[in-house]
C-alpha cells in the first residue's frame, strides 16, 4: 500500500530546520477589534507541537 501524506496536516503544520513541528496559534482570525495589541502580538508566531502531538504528526507527514 502507498504511504501518503495527510492533506490537512501538510496545510497546517510547518517543519523547522531542526525537525520540530510548528503549529499556528488560535484566536487570530476574527473578533480582533476587542483583543489588545499585546494579545495579537503574542499570537503572531506559531507554537511548537507537544511531544505527544509530534509522534502523531510524524505519522501524518511521513516524508517530512
Amino acid at each position: 500500500m502507498k504511504c501518503k501524506t495527510h492533506s490537512s496536516a501538510k496545510k497546517r503544520v510547518k517543519i523547522t530546520g531542526s525537525g520540530k513541528f510548528m503549529l499556528p496559534k488560535s484566536c487570530k482570525r476574527h473578533l480582533l477589534a476587542n483583543k489588545s495589541k499585546k494579545a495579537k502580538g503574542r499570537n503572531k508566531y506559531g507554537v511548537e507541537a507537544s511531544s505527544a502531538n509530534a509522534t502523531a504528526l510524524k505519522r501524518c507527514l511521513p516524508f517530512a
